[in-house]
């Protein structure tokens, strides 16, 4: 069954599916950028999980069309995108708008969404209880504590009956909004790199998904999850990122392209998300919209 066919209509309604053709004639007339990366004609993409094997698949489809690419392996999320912002990369591909949107404000650099890949529900498990209502009051949650995520996680846990947030839950929830009083657990904030191996200590752990599939966890066991596919989830969606100069760039448009359509990538993609992964084509336009909101809503917030 193709990916686009398992996203259901609510999240159609949001993240509107087109043809790449029509995304790329949308950009005619801007300028094309630079068609090279910064080792002449390598360009280097960076990642967290250079080791999927669906990258090598993607590098060979690249190939295949004339672009040769490098994936560069980061082992934490914070590194990525200084390095595109430094010039030691072209483009990125691991985090999803909010994320985006709070290393903009954070550092001031104006990096952009050139093309979506997919959004992947977020899970919360445990080796001590296999049903949420089983966690015992004064329990201790981790959750990971980059921004965008841990909002996305405490979220989760509110609506699983596990905290109270004193802001009612949004994309700026932080542990400063945690009720501990009216709270059934304690949480702490880990890097989302060592969730997974807190689960020993821990009555339970959200895991975002790259790290949970290298833990060798299934998604199926999550206890809880968020919905991937409601209509609110465009800030969640995960995007390819590059330097605003190099936006219009088309080989690197062509690199967006060749990600959404080779099947083998698509069901690589899917493969190691524990078959989570909802692939979607939302228009730049979409992206750039909901980067622009989120930043402004970010702004208003301080």
């Amino acid at each position: 069954m193709k990916r686009t066919a398992r996203i259901k209509k609510s999240l159609l309604a949001a993240l509107t599916v087109i043809p790449l053709t029509a995304l790329l004639a949308s950009c005619a007339g801007a300028s094309d950028g630079p068609a090279t990366g910064t080792d002449g004609d390598v360009i280097k993409i960076g990642v967290v999980g250079a080791s999927d094997a669906y990258w090598d698949v993607y590098t060979e489809a690249a190939a295949a069309e004339g672009i040769e690419i490098e994936i560069v392996d980061f082992a934490q999320y914070p590194q990525v995108n200084p390095a595109l912002a430094a010039g030691e990369v072209d483009l990125n591909q691991f985090q999803h708008i909010v994320y985006l949107a709070e290393y903009n404000e954070a550092s001031g650099e104006d990096l952009a969404p050139i093309g979506a890949t997919a959004i992947y529900p977020l899970g919360l498990y445990s080796t001590q209880y296999s049903n949420v209502d089983d966690i015992v009051k004064g329990d201790t949650v981790a959750v990971p504590d980059d921004d965008s995520n841990q909002a996305r996680a405490l979220v989760i846990l509110q609506s699983n009956g596990l905290i109270e947030l004193t802001d009612g839950g949004s994309i700026f929830s932080s542990l400063d909004d945690v009720d501990e009083q009216a709270s059934k657990v304690k949480v702490t904030a880990l890097d989302a790199s060592l969730t997974a191996s807190s689960l020993p200590d821990v009555a339970a752990a959200i895991i975002n998904n790259d790290f949970a599939e290298k833990a060798g966890l299934k998604f199926s066991e999550a206890i809880a999850t968020d919905d991937a596919t409601d209509p609110q989830a465009l800030p969640y969606v995960n995007v390819f990122a590059s330097r605003a100069e190099d936006k219009n760039n088309k080989t690197f448009q062509k690199l967006v392209e060749i990600y959404q359509t080779t099947e083998a990538v698509q069901d690589g993609v899917f493969a190691v998300s524990g078959e989570t992964a909802e692939m979607v084509t939302t228009p730049v336009s979409d992206l750039v919209e909901s980067l622009a909101t989120v930043q402004s809503d970010i702004t208003a917030a301080k």
